[in-house]
């Protein structure tokens, strides 16, 4: 079999997309608060801009935050920059890990305490 080098570079950019999004668990992702979709302009619901900064984003800077739902207007995928999901994610951690017995003891025996403690080293400056 014969893979051309865009079969190969499409695959592994689905892969990785794929893989970042299972990593961060539902509750992880409600922690980070994204704002409701009916707040947001064109640009940031279609994930072209940062959730939370004026910041344009490519498919190498953004942070995929996974799927989201909205009673209204159904499914949609938000996206933030590094930076961004860095600063919430730690927020979040802090909040998180001190209501969280498991965290306490060891933040490895929190899926979602995991989730947050990796978006934090992956994206904080």
């Amino acid at each position: 079999m014969r893979w051309d080098t865009a079969t190969v570079e499409a695959s592994t950019v689905s892969s990785d997309i794929v893989s970042s999004v299972h990593e961060i668990p539902p509750q992880a992702l409600e922690l980070l608060a994204a704002p409701p979709l009916n707040t947001l302009s064109p640009d940031r619901a279609h994930g072209a801009v940062c959730l939370w900064c004026p910041e344009r984003l490519t498919a190498e800077t953004a942070v995929d935050l996974g799927e989201q739902t909205d009673p209204e207007a159904g499914r949609w995928w938000p996206r933030a920059c590094g930076p961004c999901a860095g600063r919430r994610a730690h927020d979040a951690l802090y909040d998180h890990a001190a209501r969280c017995e498991p965290c306490v003891d060891d933040v490895g025996q929190c899926e979602t305490g995991l989730a947050l403690t990796r978006l934090v080293r992956r994206h904080r400056r």
